[in-house]
């Protein structure tokens, strides 16, 4: 991969990062509110739910995202982490966050082979810092 198409991939991101960034600050979905009518809290607990979801979204890609910069800054960026091999310009393209190649990205997703969300927990606070 040559220097322009890292620095692309690295606008990409970077511009992603800032996104997600401003997204998670707004925690209001969040908050417990309290209401007389039963049938309105059922709802806000299920409107919080769906925020929590997001949240937890949206921080898991912001950590995929980071991981991606340091890859670009170490020079591993757009190698398979698990067989090595150059991920496709157009996955790259498509999700420049990606960690896998395709057919890696299968086999994770089928749990064929152990990925780096089995980490331990002082590695994933490590991580999230």
């Amino acid at each position: 991969m040559n220097q322009t198409e890292l620095n692309k991939y690295k606008a990409m991101l970077d511009a992603k990062q800032k996104e997600l960034s401003v997204g998670l600050r707004n925690r209001e979905d969040i908050a417990i509110q309290k209401t007389p009518d039963a049938l309105d809290e059922v709802q806000l607990a299920g409107e919080r739910e769906l925020a929590i979801r997001n949240l937890d979204r949206e921080s898991s890609l912001l950590r995929n995202i980071k991981g991606a910069l340091a890859r670009i800054a170490d020079g591993s960026y757009g190698v398979c982490l698990h067989c090595e091999e150059d991920i496709k310009p157009k996955r790259m393209d498509a999700v420049p966050w990606a960690k896998y190649c395709i057919k890696c990205q299968e086999a994770a997703d089928r749990h064929e082979f152990e990925t780096e969300s089995g980490d331990s927990i002082d590695e994933l606070l490590a991580n999230a810092a």
